[in-house]
C-alpha cells in the first residue's frame, strides 16, 4: 500500500490530490438545524491533508463547508503545502451583471477567508437562459484579476462544455457524476476532454457508500435516512434496479478478492483511470466515519483485461442512466437527494415575455429584443392556437455576440436552447415540435448540427429537413426554425 495518494494538475500549476475529499455531508449532518463545530471539523480536515488528502472540494450550499475548509486554510497561511480548497457557485438564472459574479465569488472568498478561491466551479440549472456565458465571461475577467486560480463547471453535458471552450474560456475541469453504475462520462464527455484538455472531477463513484462490501449479498433497503443514499438509490432504481446492482457488487467483489484491496477500491479504480478523470471525490462525514487507509489502497494496483471484461459483463445486465452528464437536474428523471425538481425549474423566470397580437384575439407573439424584429417586421416567435412557430434562429448571444464561431456543432446546442426558451415562454417545450428546419453555411459541416439535433430530438423524432443555403446572413454557421404544435389546454 502507497504512503500517500497520487497527485495530478489541473491547468498549468494547480497539483491536486487524486482522491478529493467532498464535504457535502457536512450539509446532511447539519439538516436538523444544528451546525458543526467548525474548529472541531477543522480538526478533521487537517487530519485529511496530513495524510496527503490535501483537496477538499465544498460548495455554497453544502452548509458550513466552507467555513469548516476556512478554518483549516487559516492554519496554514498560504505556504507551500497548504491543502486546496475547491468551491462551487450555484447561483439561480437570471442577468448574471459583472456585479453580480462578483458578489457570488466574493461570497466564496468571504466564506474562506482567501484572497483568491483555488478552483471555482459553475453550476447553471436550465441552459434555456443565455445568463451562464455571462457568467462564465466575468468569472474568467476574475480569474485575470487574481481572484479565481482556475474555473471549473460542475454538471456540464459535452454539448454545452463545447459550447463554452469554443468561446475559449478558460475551463480546466468539469465535475460530473461518474461511476460503475453511472457510466455517462465515458462516452462523449470524455473524448471531448481529451480534445480539448480539460479534466473530469467525479462525484457519486461509490453511490453513497452503496458500492461496498456492506450491501453485498443484502436485501434492497426500505428505509434511506441520509441525503446521498437517498439520491444513489435512485440511480440504482433507474440503472435496472437491485437485482442488477447486486450482480455488479458481486463482479466487483471478485476482482477485489483477487487483488487483495476492497470493493470499494476496485469501483473507484475503474472510475480514476478513464483517461479523462483527474480525481474522484469521496465523501467525508467529519467526526464520523474515515476511510484514508483503504483509500490508499486504490494506487497499488491496476485494473487488467480480465478484471474489465467481468465488469462489462455486469454492465450488460443494467440499463444506462437517460441522457448526458447533468441532465438528472434539469429534466426527467430527476436523480437527487429531494427528488422531483420540476417544482423548482418552474419557478425560474422566463426569457421571454409573450404579448397578444393587438386586434387578433386567438394570437400570441414574443420578442427578444433585437434591432431586427422590428426593423424587419418579425417575431421571434408566434402562437396561433395550440400550433407555434419559430423564427430562423442563429447562435447571437446578446445584441449581436455570435457564439462559437466556425464551430457548427456548438452553434446549433446554443440555438436549440433559444429554441426551447421560445417554446417555454408559450407554455410548451421541445417535445411538442413536430419540424425542424436545419440550414447551413457549409453542407460538408452536416455531421456536428446533425448530432446536436440529435441529442435533443432522438425520442422525438419531428419531421426535418437540412438544407446546405450558402452564405448566411451575419456569418453564421447554422441557422434552424421550427414548428410545435401543443396539447389543447
Amino acid at each position: 500500500m502507497t504512503s500517500r495518494p497520487d497527485t495530478t494538475k489541473l491547468g498549468p500549476d494547480l497539483e491536486i490530490s487524486r482522491i478529493l475529499t467532498g464535504l457535502w455531508q457536512i450539509a446532511d449532518i447539519e439538516k436538523d438545524g444544528t451546525p458543526v463545530d467548525l474548529d472541531a471539523a477543522a480538526g478533521h480536515l487537517a487530519d485529511y491533508a496530513a495524510a496527503g488528502f490535501t483537496t477538499f472540494d465544498m460548495a455554497d450550499h453544502y452548509g458550513n463547508a466552507e467555513l469548516v475548509a476556512g478554518r483549516l486554510l487559516a492554519r496554514h497561511g498560504e505556504g507551500e503545502g497548504r491543502p486546496l480548497a475547491f468551491t462551487k457557485w450555484c447561483p439561480e438564472p437570471g442577468p448574471m451583471t459583472e456585479e453580480v459574479v462578483r458578489a457570488g465569488v466574493q461570497e466564496r472568498l468571504d466564506r474562506l477567508g482567501v484572497a483568491c478561491v483555488d478552483l471555482l466551479q459553475f453550476h447553471w440549472w436550465t441552459f434555456e437562459h443565455p445568463g451562464w456565458l455571462d457568467a462564465l465571461k466575468h468569472l474568467a475577467k476574475l480569474r485575470e484579476e487574481g481572484l479565481i486560480r482556475e474555473i471549473g463547471v460542475t454538471n456540464f453535458d459535452a454539448g454545452h462544455l463545447r459550447v463554452a471552450l469554443a468561446e475559449n474560456l478558460p475551463i480546466v475541469s468539469n465535475q460530473v457524476s461518474f461511476s460503475v453504475v453511472d457510466r455517462r462520462a465515458a462516452g462523449a464527455l470524455t473524448t471531448l476532454c481529451q480534445e480539448r484538455g480539460v479534466r473530469l472531477l467525479a462525484y457519486g463513484t461509490l453511490c453513497g457508500g452503496f458500492l461496498s462490501e456492506r450491501w453485498l449479498g443484502k436485501p434492497e433497503p426500505t428505509e434511506i435516512a441520509d441525503w446521498s443514499r437517498m439520491k444513489y438509490k435512485r440511480f440504482i432504481d433507474t440503472a435496472g434496479g437491485w437485482q442488477a446492482f447486486q450482480g455488479l457488487l458481486s463482479a466487483l467483489d471478485h476482482i477485489a478478492k483477487k487483488r487483495g484491496v476492497s470493493l470499494s477500491n476496485v469501483a473507484t479504480r475503474w472510475v480514476l483511470e478513464t483517461p479523462s478523470v483527474a480525481g474522484v471525490i469521496i465523501g467525508a462525514r467529519v467526526g464520523e466515519s474515515e476511510h484514508r487507509a483503504d483509500n490508499l489502497r486504490l494506487f497499488g494496483f491496476a485494473l487488467d483485461d480480465e478484471d474489465r471484461a467481468r465488469l462489462e459483463s455486469a454492465f450488460g445486465a443494467m440499463q444506462p442512466i437517460p441522457g448526458d452528464c447533468g441532465d438528472e437536474y434539469r429534466r426527467p428523471p430527476f436523480l437527487t437527494a429531494s427528488g422531483d425538481l420540476s417544482h423548482h425549474l418552474d419557478q425560474i423566470p422566463s426569457v421571454y415575455m409573450p404579448e397578444p397580437v393587438p386586434g387578433r384575439p386567438n394570437r400570441w407573439r414574443l420578442s427578444s429584443g433585437s434591432i431586427w424584429e422590428p426593423l424587419a417586421g418579425f417575431s421571434r416567435a408566434m402562437r396561433i392556437g395550440d400550433r407555434v412557430l419559430v423564427s430562423g434562429t442563429t447562435a447571437t448571444h446578446g445584441a449581436d455576440h455570435c457564439v462559437a464561431p466556425g464551430d457548427a456543432e456548438a452553434q446549433t446546442t446554443y440555438i436549440l436552447d433559444k429554441i426551447a426558451a421560445a417554446l417555454t415562454a408559450f407554455g410548451g417545450s421541445m417535445e411538442d415540435v413536430v419540424r425542424t428546419r436545419v440550414y447551413l453555411q457549409d453542407v460538408g459541416a452536416w455531421e456536428g448540427p446533425s448530432r446536436a439535433h440529435g441529442r435533443v430530438f432522438g425520442e422525438i423524432r419531428p419531421a426535418n429537413t437540412m438544407l446546405a443555403v450558402g452564405d448566411l446572413i451575419g456569418g453564421y454557421e447554422v441557422e434552424i426554425e421550427v414548428e410545435a404544435v401543443l396539447d389543447p389546454q
